[in-house]
């Protein structure tokens, strides 16, 4: 509680009417079906695959969860990994209800702030094309 507010971590505006609208997350967690998923407990998890080299996960629009976990890995020079090998490796490491529900293998380095930081915002942005909020479900 802050000044009489309750800090969610989410982004809203107030229409005339009083009625609430959540546009987007302040941070990255992503809420699928109900459940916390937080992008860093997938990437690291999915880091620990012998071939990947780098991961990013990011929330995308899902029709019966609301959202879903989306991973971008990039393999290890001559190291290949699938989608549905990395969604089971998280399955069989964090529990089914964690797991991907989209897995996007690609071969160039995934975009950096000039930190080395990778812009998850820039990765996800293609898939809530057409959305006029960035978070999904009723």
């Amino acid at each position: 509680m802050f000044d009489g507010w309750v800090l969610t971590g989410d982004i809203g505006k107030i229409d005339r009417n009083g009625y609430l609208y959540l546009l987007d997350r302040a941070d990255d967690m992503i809420i699928s079906g109900g459940y916390n998923i937080w992008p860093m407990e997938l990437e690291n998890a999915i880091a620990g695959h012998p071939a990947v080299m780098e991961v990013a996960v990011f929330g995308i629009p899902d029709p019966r969860w609301g959202e879903t976990p989306c991973a971008v890995v990039v393999p290890k020079s001559g190291g290949q990994v699938d989608e549905a090998e990395v969604i089971q490796f998280c399955a069989a490491r964090l529990g089914s209800y964690k797991k991907p529900g989209k897995v996007v293998v690609r071969d160039e380095p995934l975009p950096k702030t000039p930190v080395g930081k990778i812009k998850r915002r820039d990765l996800r942005e293609p898939y809530w094309v057409g959305h006029t909020r960035r978070i999904a479900g009723s």
